[in-house]
């Protein structure tokens, strides 16, 4: 087995409500403020509870593919890792700022010893980036975070609707059956 699929079998695919997974983080499609917003955004703030947004007023907002952490609240994960996805243009910028939103979360969560860290699908929903282009992007940032950094021990996509889950298992059976023997790494 190729080392790519080691680094697969870390992803697991979960359609649902990200608010109700118990893992050390979830992360959260966040707005700038990070006051809360709407979809996603909305429903972690709404089931956190009050101390969440209390705390997120003393961060100071967060740029466009940064992200910071917060304590989890009333949520079953024990922390909310909040990114600021690019509202779409379709310019490289918007790839590059994606990639760094799903790397900065994995980044915090890794310093701040958390193993499992549940990803909703960033700027998929107001901010208007394409799904399908989304999904290959938090695969292949995801992928090569994990070879890299080995202190994950599971990435859970996690998507509101049958359509977005489809997406992600189509994408996960192409990788799985892309593995070439004897390769390792990203491709």
């Amino acid at each position: 087995m190729g080392d790519g699929n080691i680094i697969l079998q870390k992803i697991r695919l979960v359609e649902g409500d990200i608010t109700k997974l118990d893992v050390d983080a979830i992360v959260n499609a966040a707005n700038k403020s990070l006051l809360g917003g709407g979809g996603v955004d909305g429903a972690i703030h709404r089931a956190a509870g009050p101390g969440l947004l209390a705390e997120c007023r003393t961060l100071n907002g967060c740029e466009t593919g940064d992200a910071k952490i917060t304590r989890g609240y009333n949520l079953p994960a024990r922390h909310v890792i909040h990114t600021v996805g690019p509202v779409y243009t379709g310019s490289q910028r918007d790839r590059d700022l994606l990639a760094s939103c799903y790397r900065r979360a994995l980044m915090v969560a890794l310093e701040n010893g958390c193993k499992t860290i549940a990803f909703p699908g960033i700027s998929t929903g107001v901010y208007g980036y394409p799904k399908n282009e989304a999904c290959k992007i938090a695969f292949d940032t995801v992928e090569t975070f994990l070879h890299e950094h080995p202190g994950i021990d599971e990435v859970i996509f996690c998507q509101f609707g049958r359509q977005a889950q489809e997406l992600y298992e189509k994408e996960m059976a192409l990788r799985t059956k892309e593995e070439i023997p004897g390769e390792a790494g990203p491709r």
